[in-house]
C-alpha cells in the first residue's frame, strides 16, 4: 500500500470514528433531568439505607419468664429511673457521696441476694481513697474520693486474672447524669445480675467498677488503678462512658497494641459501631474529651476497650441529660453487647499473658452496624499497598487497551492520562481547600457554627464547594480540550482512572506514615479496582458506556460506607464543636472532615475577688460575672437577646498584672483558654455561700539559712484550686504534693495548679512548701498564692439568679458562685 492509500485509509478510519461519536454523542444526549434523577438516585440510597440503620436500635426486651440469661432492658430502664431521680451528683455532694453511693449499693445487694452461689462468689466492696496525679498541666489532688467495687468469680477461684468494667455515676453540676453515665451504670449493673444469676461459667473473676469521681477529673479510676487491692489483677478493661445519649454505643479506643481484643469485639458484638479513625481522631487531642480508659492504660498499663454513647450529644453535661431522652432500645443496644463481650473476655485465654499476644494496633470498622471487619495493622499495610498497586496497573493496562480501540498511539493516550490526573489532583486540592475556605470566611464574619442547631446545613455550606472544587477542573478540561481521536466514554475513563491514581498515591503515603485511618481509601479503591478488572476481562471495557453500569453497582458500596462514616462524624463532632471553646475555629476541623469524605453552650461564674498585699491590707475588693464562652463566637450569639451584657470587657490586660489573671479559673482547660476569659463587673458584692480560709500555721527558716518553710491550712468548698507563683530571685524547691511535677520546670513551669476536690472525707488540706533564696532575706515578698473556691451545687444569690434567668431558652447556663483570694507571702 503506497502512502497515499495510507493516507485516505486513515482519514476513513478517523471519518468512522468521528462518525461513531457523533452517533453515541446523540444517542446520549439526554435531557437535564436525567442528571437531577441521578443525583436523586444516590440521595435516595441515603436516605433509605444510611439513615435508617444508622438510628437502628434493637426492641427492648422486658421482664418475662421466657427471657432468662439475656440482657433485659425493661429492668434496666427502671434501675435508671431510679438513679435519675437523685438529681446532680457532684462530688462531694450529698447527692453522689450518700444518696448515690446508698442507692448503687441496694442494688447491688439486691443482686447479691438472686447470686447462684454454689456457682459464684461475690464480694462488695466500698474503697474511700486519696491521692494525686499530674492531669495536663495541674496537679490532680483529691481526697476521699468513693468506689464501689464488686467481685463475681467462679466458685473457689484461685485466678489472678481480673477483667475489669468500668463506669462513673457522678455528673457535673447541672446535669442529671442519666446518660452520661447513668446510662453505663445501669448497664453494669443489669450484666451483673445476668452473670450472677445465669449458670453460663466463664473463667476469669470480673471486677465491676462503679467509680463516683470521673468529672473531676478521672480521680476514682487513678484511686482503682493505683491502690485498690484488686488492681494488681486486673489485666483488660471495658471502658463505659457517654458523650451523647440516646443511641447506639461506638466503639472508639481499642488496645493499644493488641489486635486480639477486637476480634472478641467482632464475634460478640450483635450491634457493632465503631471505627479506627474515630479511635486516631480522639487520640489526637483536637476533641475536648477525655476517659478513665487512658488512666487504666497508663498507670495500670491495662488495655481493653473505650465505648461511648455518642448520638444526640447536644443534651451532653447539660439540664437536658434526662430519662425521657433514652429509649428503652438504646439500654437493650449497649447491654446485648457488653453482655456478649464480657462473657467472651471473661473466658478469654488471652488473659492468662496478655503481653504474649501483644501484636501491634488493629484496623476495625462496621459496615452500617450490619457487620464487624477488622484486621491487623500489618495486614492492613499489606493489603493498602497490594490494592494501590493492583489499581496503578490495571489503569496502565486500561490506557493500552483504549489505545488499541481507539486506533491511537499508546505514547498519545499516556500524555492525555497524565494531563488528566493533573487535573485530578487539582481537583483533589480544591475539594478539599474550598470548604476550608468557606469555614475560615463564615468565622470571619462572625457566623461559625452556622449549622449548629441545623447539621443538615453542613451539606450545602462544606459538602457542595467540596462537590464544585472535584468536578470544576475536569469540566473545564473537557469544554477546553475535545478530542475528536478516542470515545468522549474513554475520556471519562481516563478522569476516573486519574481520580484512582490520586487515591493510590495518597494511600501509599499515608500508609508509609502510618496513618491506620487509610483504610478508608484502600476499600474505597478497591471498589474500583474490582469493577475494572470485571471489565477489562471482558468487552465491556471497549464498548462505549456499558462499562459504567458495572462501575456503578460497584460504587454503590463504598458510598454507603463513606455516606455512613461521614454521617456519624456529623452526628458525633456537631455538638462538640459548640464546646470547643472561643480560641479555635471549630469549623475547620468540621469543613476539613466533611471534605474528607443544638443548644449553644456556654457558662459563666459568680465571682467575689480579694487581693491581699504583703502587709495584709486590701488592694482590691469586686464582684462580677466572669466568661467562659464555649461557644467559638463568644457574646456575639447573645445580641439579639434580653441579657444585658452592657461593661463585658477581656480580662487580657489583668491576665498581664496579675497570676492567673486574678480569677478562679477551675481546671486545666480553663487555665488554657484564659486570655479569652471575660468579664462583666457588678456593684452588688457576690455572696457566695462560704468564705474559704488560708490559715498560715507557720513560717521556719531551716538550718542551712537559705531555705524558708511555709505550713498551712486551707478550708473551703470540695472543688478548690491554690496557685502558686515565686518571685523572680526566689525557688520553690519542696513541698508536700507530688514532688516530681514540682522539678519538671520545662514542661510545668509555674505558676503551678493545684486542683483539689474532696468526697466524703471533709478535712481541711494542711500544706507545706519550701523557697530558696540565695541571699537568705525572708522578710520581703516570696510568692504569689491564689485561692479559687468553687461552690458547684450552689446558684448563687437572688441577683446572680436573675442574671442566669435573663439568657434565652437556647443557652445551656453552666453557672455556680466562686471566688478568688490573692496572698502574698
Amino acid at each position: 500500500m503506497g502512502d497515499k492509500d495510507k493516507l485516505i485509509s486513515d482519514a476513513e478510519s478517523l471519518q468512522d470514528t468521528a462518525e461513531r461519536h457523533a452517533k453515541l454523542a446523540q444517542k446520549l444526549n439526554r435531557p437535564w433531568y436525567f442528571g437531577a434523577g441521578f443525583l436523586l438516585f444516590w440521595a435516595m440510597l441515603f436516605v433509605s439505607i444510611v439513615l435508617p440503620l444508622f438510628y437502628r436500635l434493637p426492641t427492648p426486651l422486658t421482664e418475662h419468664e421466657s427471657n432468662q440469661g439475656v440482657f433485659i432492658a425493661e429492668r434496666a430502664h427502671k434501675t435508671l429511673a431510679g438513679l435519675a431521680s437523685i438529681g446532680t451528683k457532684v462530688v462531694g455532694s450529698q447527692h453522689n457521696e450518700v444518696e448515690t453511693v446508698q442507692f448503687l449499693l441496694r442494688e447491688v445487694e439486691l443482686i447479691k441476694q438472686q447470686v447462684l452461689l454454689e456457682y459464684y462468689d461475690i464480694e462488695i466492696d466500698v474503697q474511700v481513697a486519696s491521692g494525686s496525679y499530674v492531669h495536663w498541666t495541674m496537679l490532680n489532688l483529691y481526697q476521699g474520693v468513693q468506689n464501689i467495687v464488686i467481685k463475681l468469680s467462679p466458685k473457689n477461684s484461685a485466678s489472678e486474672t481480673y477483667l475489669l468494667v468500668n463506669s462513673h455515676f457522678d455528673s457535673k453540676p447541672t446535669s442529671p447524669s442519666v446518660g452520661d453515665a447513668g446510662h453505663m451504670v445501669t448497664t453494669i449493673l443489669e450484666v451483673l445480675r445476668v452473670i450472677s444469676t445465669s449458670k453460663q461459667p466463664f473463667q476469669h473473676p470480673i471486677v465491676f467498677l462503679l467509680n463516683g469521681a470521673e468529672e473531676n477529673p478521672l480521680q476514682a479510676s487513678h484511686a482503682f488503678i493505683t491502690q485498690h487491692k484488686w488492681a494488681k489483677y486486673c489485666k483488660v478493661v471495658i471502658n463505659l462512658d457517654s458523650a451523647g445519649t440516646g443511641g447506639r454505643e461506638i466503639l472508639f479506643q481499642s488496645g493499644p497494641n493488641n489486635s486480639w481484643l477486637v476480634e472478641y469485639y467482632k464475634v460478640s458484638a450483635l450491634h457493632p459501631f465503631g471505627t479506627t479513625m474515630g479511635e486516631e481522631i480522639f487520640q489526637t487531642g483536637l476533641l475536648p474529651s477525655d476517659t478513665d480508659f487512658g488512666i487504666f492504660n497508663t498507670y495500670g498499663n491495662l488495655v481493653g476497650f473505650d465505648i461511648a454513647q455518642c448520638i444526640n450529644g447536644f443534651v451532653y453535661h447539660t439540664k437536658y441529660d434526662e430519662l425521657d431522652v433514652i429509649p428503652q432500645g438504646a439500654l437493650q443496644n449497649t447491654g446485648d453487647n457488653i453482655l456478649n463481650l464480657v462473657r467472651a473476655l471473661a473466658n478469654a485465654p488471652e488473659l492468662l499473658d496478655v503481653e504474649a499476644f501483644a501484636s501491634g494496633h488493629a484496623i476495625f470498622f462496621d459496615f452500617l452496624g450490619l457487620f464487624f471487619i477488622s484486621y491487623s495493622s500489618s495486614n492492613g499495610e499489606y493489603l493498602n499497598y497490594g490494592v494501590a498497586a493492583a489499581a496503578i496497573i490495571l489503569v496502565f493496562v486500561s490506557l493500552w487497551r483504549i489505545a488499541a480501540v481507539s486506533n491511537v498511539a499508546t505514547e498519545d493516550v499516556q500524555r492525555w492520562g497524565v494531563l488528566l490526573l493533573i487535573t485530578q489532583v487539582i481537583a483533589f486540592v480544591l475539594g478539599l481547600a474550598l470548604p476550608i475556605v468557606v469555614a475560615y470566611a463564615l468565622d470571619k464574619y462572625g457566623l461559625a457554627l452556622s449549622y449548629y442547631s441545623r447539621p443538615i446545613l453542613v451539606v450545602g455550606l462544606y459538602v457542595c464547594p467540596s462537590l464544585v472544587g472535584l468536578s470544576l477542573p475536569s469540566t473545564i478540561y473537557y469544554t477546553l480540550f475535545k478530542n475528536p481521536k478516542v470515545f468522549f466514554a474513554h475520556y471519562i475513563q481516563l478522569a476516573l482512572h486519574g481520580h484512582a491514581i490520586v487515591l493510590a498515591a495518597l494511600g501509599i503515603a499515608l500508609t508509609a506514615y502510618g496513618l491506620r485511618s487509610t483504610y478508608v481509601i484502600t476499600w474505597t479503591l478497591i471498589f474500583y479496582v474490582i469493577p475494572l478488572a470485571i471489565n477489562l476481562l471482558t468487552t465491556l471495557h471497549d464498548r462505549g458506556y456499558a462499562w459504567t453500569t458495572i462501575l456503578k453497582l460497584f460504587q454503590i458500596v463504598p458510598f454507603l460506607y463513606n455516606g455512613y462514616l461521614f454521617y456519624t462524624f456529623v452526628v458525633v463532632l456537631t455538638p462538640m464543636m459548640g464546646r470547643y471553646g472561643t480560641a479555635t475555629n471549630p469549623d475547620l476541623i468540621v469543613s476539613a472532615l466533611t471534605a474528607l469524605g443544638t443548644i449553644l453552650s456556654m457558662g459563666f461564674l459568680q465571682v467575689h475577688r480579694t487581693f491581699y498585699e504583703y502587709d495584709g491590707t486590701v488592694s482590691r475588693d469586686d464582684s462580677g460575672y466572669m466568661f467562659q464562652f464555649q461557644d467559638r463566637r463568644g457574646p456575639t450569639a447573645l445580641q439579639n437577646s434580653n441579657v444585658d451584657l452592657t461593661g463585658l470587657v477581656s480580662l487580657e490586660a489583668d491576665c498581664e498584672k496579675y497570676m492567673m489573671c486574678g480569677v478562679p479559673l477551675y481546671d486545666h482547660r480553663w487555665v488554657k483558654s484564659r486570655l479569652t476569659t471575660m468579664w462583666l463587673p457588678r456593684e452588688q458584692p457576690i455572696e457566695t455561700p462560704s468564705r474559704p480560709t488560708l490559715k498560715l500555721l507557720s513560717k521556719t527558716v531551716l538550718p542551712d539559712g537559705l531555705t524558708v518553710r511555709f505550713e498551712f491550712e486551707l478550708t473551703g468548698p470540695d472543688h478548690t484550686s491554690v496557685f502558686l507563683q515565686p518571685y523572680a530571685d526566689v525557688t520553690l524547691s519542696r513541698w508536700s504534693f507530688l514532688q516530681s511535677y514540682l522539678e519538671n520546670t520545662t514542661t510545668y513551669p509555674p505558676p503551678y495548679h493545684i486542683y483539689f476536690s474532696y468526697g466524703i472525707i471533709t478535712t481541711p488540706l494542711n500544706f507545706f512548701f519550701e523557697l530558696k533564696k540565695s541571699n537568705g532575706d525572708f522578710n520581703v515578698e516570696l510568692i504569689e498564692v491564689g485561692v479559687a473556691a468553687h461552690f458547684l451545687e450552689s446558684v448563687g444569690d437572688e441577683g446572680s439568679v436573675e442574671f442566669a434567668n435573663s439568657f434565652p431558652s437556647y443557652a445551656a447556663v453552666v453557672q455556680w458562685p466562686a471566688s478568688y483570694q490573692r496572698y502574698i507571702y
